[in-house]
């Protein structure tokens, strides 16, 4: 089957000599390209069934690794199953618009985490408003860079119990069946928001503009080029209700982990270039489903513009989730909802997948396979070497 990692190590070598990319980019080249293979060492095992002998290459473990997302994500759901409560539960999207998409290009950290709190905000104070739900929430979002055809496209995806605690934290305030907070009133207070944050950190000098967006540093330029978007409709959509914790753990595991293109929507490389699958979700039915080629090294480009920053967390949790204060939630939760009580192990979602046990199963017996050989890695990942005008 075609994987990333063929079109970074046939096209890769090449392509990283004429144009500028930066180290975290080279990083997730170089670690895609050695993952599961020798380079970074394995295992010898044995069936202590059939006896069966069997090498098994170790991954790169690197999360913009379409290889090692599956792995990581079992392991973070196995996490957050006993944090599922039993109510309805929806899907918010958050999602910025083109104009600022671009220039979140570069101020990925700022514009990214911005977009992640003014969500989260923007979600409890509609909540916690007595005409809507007056209740306090808590809700887990997930950060997603990427359209289907790889185009940077900002968004964030929020998972949220349909209801709260209430003010005093003595009842539990659930929403109307089917209904969870008005989309109108949710959009209009992000933009809003949004923007009174965007021009604050533009006046504290804390973003970056270059090429065709030079002129934005201008105060005078920037409160122009922000006057259009106050009146434009900013998309945020909720969907109906999941059917029960099966289906938002089905969900999570589609979503928490996703890398912006899965080696199973690569059809082709060729002299066309890279062949992909993509989804238009502008066309409706089954015309959404489309096919796209496009050269190797804009393939290649695409994929790099969703590498996030160095310890950049792309899933949070906040309101009755945030960390310091769930296990005492969910508790309180599960007590005035009459079920259950649930042990919490204290897991965060941003342990190191290293610290996991390889356990390995034989293929054609379904016996444990023993470690029976360790085989040392040649080399650390680390970015390829600098190319010529490296940013």
């Amino acid at each position: 089957m075609l994987e990333v990692a063929d079109i970074f190590r046939i096209h890769g070598p090449a392509w990283r000599q004429t144009v500028p990319l930066s180290l975290g980019q080279l990083k997730v080249m170089s670690a895609i390209e050695q993952c599961r293979t020798a380079a970074l060492g394995g295992h010898v095992l044995r069936c202590s069934g059939c006896a069966r002998l069997e090498i098994s290459y170790d991954s790169c473990r690197n999360r913009h690794c379409p290889k090692c997302q599956a792995s990581a994500a079992h392991r973070w759901l196995e996490a957050r199953q006993a944090d599922l409560l039993p109510v309805e539960y929806y899907h918010v999207v958050f999602t910025l618009p083109a104009a600022i998409s671009a220039i979140a290009w570069y101020n990925k950290a700022v514009l990214y985490g911005l977009l992640f709190d003014v969500a989260a905000q923007t979600l409890r104070t509609i909540a916690a408003d007595p005409k809507h739900l007056g209740a306090h929430i808590g809700a887990t979002l997930v950060l997603h860079t990427w359209g289907s055809a790889l185009t940077h496209h900002p968004h964030v995806h929020g998972i949220v119990p349909g209801g709260g605690l209430s003010p005093d934290g003595e009842r539990w305030v659930a929403c109307r069946p089917g209904f969870f907070l008005p989309v109108r009133v949710l959009s209009r207070l992000f933009r809003r928001r949004f923007l009174e944050e965007l021009a604050a950190l533009h006046r504290r000098g804390q973003l970056r503009f270059f090429g065709e967006y030079d002129a934005l540093a201008d105060p005078a330029v920037f409160a122009q080029w922000l006057a259009p978007l106050r009146a434009r409709e900013w998309v945020v959509f909720a969907k109906r209700p999941f059917a029960g914790p099966d289906a938002v753990l089905a969900y999570l595991s589609r979503y928490t982990h996703r890398v912006a293109i899965s080696n199973q929507r690569l059809i082709a490389l060729d002299e066309r270039g890279v062949t992909f699958r993509w989804k238009d979700y502008r066309a409706k039915g089954r015309t959404r489903y489309k096919v796209m080629a496009l050269s190797a090294d804009e393939f290649m480009r695409r994929f790099l513009l969703h590498v996030l920053p160095a310890g950049f967390h792309r899933i949070r949790h906040y309101g009755l989730f945030a960390n310091p204060v769930r296990r005492d939630n969910l508790a309180k939760i599960r007590e005035l909802l009459h079920v259950t009580t649930v042990d919490i192990a204290p897991v965060s979602d941003n342990t190191s997948p290293d610290t996991a046990q390889p356990t390995f199963v034989c293929r054609h017996c379904g016996s444990p396979m023993i470690i029976i050989d360790i085989l040392q890695r040649s080399q650390p990942i680390r970015a390829p070497p600098a190319q010529r005008g490296a940013a």
